[in-house]
């Protein structure tokens, strides 16, 4: 159950992400709606890391259309291609932005976002959409989030 979430207060994000993953497999476990399942993963990455903004964007004919979230409001519809999501999706790779104002085409969908990590999410060979994580502080995602993030991502079971 949410209430339940143990958020861990370390300065190491791994040991953060160790803790929280096996409670986000708990989360999941019996649960088939792949919408509820998106919006806890959002609530709980939310809740652990404070970060400005979490949530999914799923690919609905040729955008991405806004999924479940935690955070300000959001860009509601973004192009293949456009902005980091739509680069992620267009590239079906991962993408790590220290710096917002230094990606090319960045959508400013709030002024306070600094950083930003987008993954896709593949089902059978193509993605179907994107996590995207945002930070208020610049150079907030590394290599350790990108492992994790995908440890995250790995759990979620998509509607055959």
């Amino acid at each position: 159950m949410a209430e339940d979430l143990q958020i861990t207060v370390s300065a190491n994000k791994e040991e953060q992400y160790q803790t929280l993953i096996p409670q986000i497999a708990a989360l999941l476990e019996g649960e088939t709606d792949l919408v509820a399942n998106l919006a806890n993963i959002a609530a709980a990455l939310k809740e652990q890391f404070k970060w400005f903004w979490v949530g999914f964007y799923l690919v609905k004919q040729d955008e991405l259309v806004l999924g479940p979230f935690q955070g300000p409001v959001a860009c509601t519809r973004i192009a293949k291609g456009r902005g980091v999501c739509g680069t992620s999706w267009a590239k079906a790779e991962t993408l790590i932005v220290p710096d917002v104002e230094e990606f090319p085409g960045h959508i400013a969908c709030s002024s306070l976002s600094r950083s930003e990590m987008v993954l896709p999410l593949i089902h059978r060979g193509e993605v179907i959409g994107v996590l995207d994580v945002d930070s208020s502080a610049l150079n907030e995602f590394d290599e350790t989030d990108a492992k994790y993030l995908n440890e995250v991502i790995s759990l979620i079971k998509f509607n055959a």
